[in-house]
Parts: C-alpha cells; sequence; structure tokens
C-alpha cells in the first residue's frame, strides 16, 4: 500500500520546573493508506504526544521536538512548515478527534457553525453550501433530524452525540489521515461500540488512514490492521492485530492482554494486575524501562538497553528474552515457549 506517513527518530522532551521530562524517545513508525493503526499503552507512555506532534499541536515551549527527528506527510516534513504551511494541513489533510469532545468543543458557537468553520476555511464553500454540507455530515454520523441539532449548543447533545459531532468537524474535509485520540473516553460500552464501528464504516466510505490512540486493547481487536504496543516513551512491540493478540512476545503486551476479560474468564475471577509504576521520564531508567515492573526480568536488563529484534516480516520486539543467550520462559498467552 501506498505510504503517506513516515516517522523518523521522534524525540520529543517538555522542559518543566522540575527538569526536562523525555516524553518520547526514539519513536519510529509508517502509516500506509485506508490502514488503521492502533497506539496503546496505559496513562502516561507517550501516547496523546506523539500523535500531537503529528499536526504540531504541543505548546512549544514547554515542548521542544528534538533535533534529528522527522515527521514526513507525503514529500512534506512536517516539522519545517511555517505556521501559515501547517494551517493548511491541519483538519484539511490530517485530522483529529480529541480526548474528550466536552472540552474541545465550543460551548459559545453552535455545532453546525464549528463544522461549517472547517469547511469554510479548507473546501472555500459558500455559508449556504457549508450549512447544507453540514447538514450532511450530521446525517453521515447518524446524528438524528440534523436539519434541527445544527443550530443547537454542545452542552444540548448527549456524550456519544458530542462525540459523533467531533468525528463530523473532523472528516467533514476528507482528510487523508484521522487521528481519534482515546474516541471511546467515558462512554459506556454499547455507545463504544456504535463510534467504533461508525470510524470503520466512515474509513471504508472515505479511504482515509485512521490512527487509533487508546490504552484499551479491547477497543482495537476488530478494527485495527497493526498495532505498537508503548511504554514509557518508546515501541516496545509492533505488528498485525493477529502477532498482538495471538501471539505477543514482550512482556509488556502480555500483561496488557492478561488485564483484558475474556469470553474464556471464568466467573467472578479476579483479573491479572499490573504491579509498579511506569518510571519517572526526567530521569530514565538505564537499560529496558519495563525492567522494574518485569517478573521475567534479567541483570542485562537493567544493564543496557534491548534492540528491536524482528520476529517476523510482520512483527518486531524490543526484548531481551527474545536474544538467542536468553532462557526459555513459556508465553502465557499462547502457552508456548518464547
Amino acid at each position: 500500500m501506498e505510504k503517506i506517513l513516515n516517522v523518523k527518530d521522534l524525540n520529543i522532551s517538555f522542559h518543566t520546573y522540575a527538569g526536562e521530562v523525555k516524553a518520547v524517545r526514539g519513536v519510529s513508525f509508517d502509516l500506509h493508506k485506508g490502514e488503521t493503526l492502533a497506539v496503546v499503552g496505559e496513562s502516561g507512555c507517550g501516547k496523546t504526544v506523539t500523535s500531537k506532534s503529528l499536526m504540531r499541536l504541543l505548546p512549544t515551549p514547554p515542548a521542544e521536538i528534538k533535533e534529528g527527528s522527522a515527521i514526513e506527510f507525503g514529500s512534506t516534513d512536517i516539522l519545517k512548515l511555517s505556521e501559515r504551511e501547517l494551517r493548511k494541513i491541519r483538519g484539511g489533510e490530517i485530522s483529529m478527534i480529541f480526548q474528550d469532545p466536552m472540552t474541545s468543543l465550543n460551548p459559545t458557537m453552535k455545532v453546525g457553525d464549528q463544522i461549517m468553520e472547517s469547511l469554510r476555511i479548507h473546501r472555500k464553500l459558500s455559508k449556504r453550501e457549508a450549512r447544507e454540507e453540514a447538514i450532511r455530515m450530521l446525517r453521515v454520523v447518524n446524528i438524528p433530524n440534523p436539519e434541527k441539532r445544527i443550530d443547537e449548543y454542545p452542552h444540548q447533545f448527549s456524550g456519544g452525540m458530542r462525540q459523533r459531532a467531533m468525528i463530523a468537524i473532523a472528516l467533514s474535509c476528507n482528510p487523508k489521515i484521522l487521528i481519534a485520540d482515546e474516541p471511546t473516553t467515558a462512554l459506556d460500552v454499547t455507545i463504544q461500540a456504535q463510534i467504533m464501528e461508525l470510524i470503520k464504516e466512515l474509513q471504508d466510505e472515505f479511504g482515509t488512514a485512521v490512527i487509533l490512540v487508546t490504552h484499551d486493547l479491547g477497543v482495537v481487536a476488530d478494527v485495527a490492521d497493526r498495532i505498537q504496543v508503548m511504554y514509557a516513551g518508546k515501541i516496545v512491540e509492533t505488528g498485525t492485530r493477529e502477532d498482538i493478540f495471538y501471539n505477543p512476545q514482550h512482556p509488556y503486551t502480555w500483561a496488557l492482554l492478561k488485564s483484558v476479560p475474556t469470553l474464556e474468564t471464568e466467573n467472578k475471577a479476579q483479573l491479572y494486575s499490573l504491579q509498579g509504576t511506569p518510571p519517572d521520564l526526567i530521569k530514565p531508567p538505564v537499560g529496558c524501562a519495563f525492567a522494574a515492573r518485569c517478573e521475567y526480568c534479567m541483570p542485562v536488563c537493567r544493564e543496557a538497553e534491548p534492540e528491536e529484534i524482528n520476529c517476523s516480516d510482520t512483527q518486531g520486539v524490543s526484548c531481551w528474552l527474545k536474544h538467542s543467550m536468553a532462557p526459555k520462559v513459556e508465553n502465557p498467552i499462547t502457552g508456548g515457549i518464547s
């Protein structure tokens, strides 16, 4: 498939009163036309910082994208664009569904005006044409009675409808990339399923590539083509959906999967809980960042950082357990020996 985004050695720090927080450390990945790439990991691992950097939405200062980082959108280097050039990319070529629609939507503007604003800026539509297109987009995202709802304010929408309105804004200009940052947060399970199904349907209709940011592996099970697992600002494992769910290789990925209930989970059985907390990224640990919480930790894990090893053409993992001299351990997900 055609590659439309290429991120190389992305390093992002935040300068705070306590010191320099190294939030993203050497992240590299690519995105192809029409695919869904899921970025998963617990809170604080760098998912949202990475996704916002793709549109240069991080405030600078305190944020700083380090020298040597590259974000290539087609033939365009995002990091070298001026603010004026960026405005053409944001919303028009790359759009984002933010984590909390109540704080992302302007409470003083009607929902229709917020959709029309993007249409008039990027697609140069007249006011009448923009209103007709905004009504059509509200209908596309399954908001009932869009002719009336277009003149209502965000507080008059339910949580699920506000999220649908955010999706309408993000997709109104037919972007090539849609970044969905925790699009189902604070929604009940049935609405979560509807939102994810809606994103999938609209992706098929518009041919949009999607970067789905979430901490919930259950959300990505049906929609992701590829998954990359982040921990402490780094990608520790990447692979197809089948690789990650049926043949995971990193102990952190095992922990994430074990914490998700399945149909085989016994009634009232206690779910697995990963002990400990992520490391302080003001002073990142030497060696593997997951070592302090890993039950398979070896002395080398605390002394040297593991390099990425390709397990197959589609799967890579950064873990000393994959070294030829490492002891063999049982994979708790597959039951096999890793």
